[in-house]
């Protein structure tokens, strides 16, 4: 019976000179004296009340009770060293609080989607989401990461920027809709077709085809929301055409609520680009944070 704790650092050295085939051969590979090595060996029999080698000036040989024990303490050590793997793994893991704030469209299109996967890929990650589409100052309101769409390039500042995607705005509306009207094959019969618009003072749409062919045309005013998925609602539901960003009509597409109008046209390009203070983007949290947001909107795109 050991009476004692023993010494986990005594296993490594018992083990390397076993190893090794010696304790000089050890001591080399280690950079250790050789009596030092011997001295331990020989406290760690001492604490096991128990011969482990039989050694002269000229042999290094294990008892049989040696065999057994060194069998055991390598293992205790392949056990040791993968304990505190995954102690340093977990301090490793991404953790902390990450504020991210974005736009209503991008929450909804987005965010609402991938988000509940970020926190079960990092649970030590506490991730806060402030959905507005008013201007937030970044810096002073200490927000790590701000997700914006934009129509324009936004202008130049302090903070870092990264494109996540650029898409097309195009023209939907329901079959139901269509099957009901004059057919369509040029942008200006438009002007016969209930328009959904985005605002009361928003009555005109510019189109421009892969030729880079500008036109601009003016639908009826049918119905007016400044919230996209009440227009995506309201055409699927047969009310009108639609001119929204092409990833937040895929949805509807795909179940054929809605299907692409004048394909060859588009009304422009919308951005999403990630904004962050350059300090924030160093933490391992927000790191981590904002690549799962790139791979997002890559493979979405």
């Amino acid at each position: 019976m050991v009476d004692s704790v023993l010494n986990l650092n005594d296993l490594a050295f018992f083990v390397a000179a076993v190893d090794a085939g010696g304790f000089a051969p050890a001591s080399r590979r280690l950079g250790l004296p050789k009596s030092t090595l011997s001295k331990r060996v020989a406290m760690l029999e001492q604490a096991l009340d128990a011969r482990l080698v039989q050694r002269t000036s000229r042999t290094f040989t294990l008892t049989e009770v040696g065999r057994d024990f060194y069998q055991h303490a390598r293992g205790a050590l392949i056990e040791a060293e993968a304990a505190e793997a995954v102690v340093r793994r977990r301090q490793m893991e991404p953790s902390g609080t990450v504020r991210i704030t974005a736009s209503v469209p991008v929450a909804q299109a987005q965010l609402a989607d991938c988000l509940p996967r970020l926190a079960r890929a990092y649970p030590r990650l506490n991730v806060q989401l402030d959905v507005t589409d008013r201007f937030v100052d970044v810096m002073q309101e200490g927000i790590d990461i701000a997700i914006r769409s934009h129509f324009a390039p936004l202008p130049d500042s302090a903070l870092v920027q990264r494109t996540l995607a650029t898409e097309s705005i195009i023209l939907v509306a329901s079959p139901s809709y269509l099957a009901d009207r004059e057919s369509l094959q040029t942008p200006t019969a438009l002007e016969h077709h209930d328009g959904l618009l985005s605002g009361a003072t928003a009555t005109t749409w510019t189109l421009q085809d892969t030729a880079d062919e500008r036109v601009q045309v003016a639908p009826r005013a049918a119905f007016v929301a400044n919230e996209s998925v009440v227009l995506i609602a309201a055409a699927s539901a047969g009310l009108g055409i639609a001119c929204l960003p092409e990833r937040m009509c895929r949805a509807a597409i795909a179940r054929n609520e809605l299907v692409r109008v004048l394909p060859g046209w588009h009304a422009g390009t919308v951005t999403t680009t990630l904004l962050m203070p350059h300090r924030r983007g160093q933490l391992p949290g927000v790191r981590a944070t904002v690549e799962f947001l790139v791979e997002h909107f890559r493979a979405d795109s």
